[in-house]
């Protein structure tokens, strides 16, 4: 099940559970994880993209080895709302994944890689380091927001 509604996730995950918070960009896939009671995400792995049959792999591993219960994916809308080409893309790759048998939200990211980059500024780190953290924190960003609706849904 792919939605964008947090209230139909939050009904096929009525126990709570681990979620895996995804940020698919061309090179790179950040990720992070919450708690089971959806208290607090946290950055993970950076997977590297290559094939795809590589990268779901690398997923697959994580979702096994954490027990992830359900997915969210940053959806990057324009900022008017409309899709562009890297949204359909992020769309496919969600599609892609939908036999993993997870339950999977698209969450608008439209402001999240901006929040997270003016957080590592506002802390100092340099251009380097905040490129090799932006995309896990970026998944971390995107999860919290989501868990926090879905613990009000």
């Amino acid at each position: 099940m792919i939605t964008l509604e947090a209230s139909d996730f939050r009904a096929v995950l009525p126990a709570g559970g681990r979620l895996l918070g995804l940020d698919v960009g061309t090179r790179t896939i950040g990720t992070a994880l919450c708690d089971a009671g959806w208290s607090f995400a946290s950055p993970a792995q950076l997977i590297r993209r290559s094939k795809f049959t590589r990268d779901k792999a690398a997923l697959a591993e994580l979702i096994s080895t954490q027990a992830v219960k359900g997915l969210v994916i940053g959806l990057p809308l324009n900022l008017d709302g409309t899709d562009s080409p890297r949204t359909q893309s992020t769309r496919a790759f969600a599609r892609n994944l939908d036999d993993i048998g997870l339950p999977i939200l698209m969450w608008d990211e439209r402001w999240s890689t901006v929040a997270v980059e003016r957080t590592l500024i506002e802390q100092d780190f340099s251009r380097a380091r905040r490129a090799e953290m932006i995309d896990n924190m970026a998944a971390a960003h995107i999860l919290q927001a989501a868990i926090d609706r879905l613990v009000n849904a």
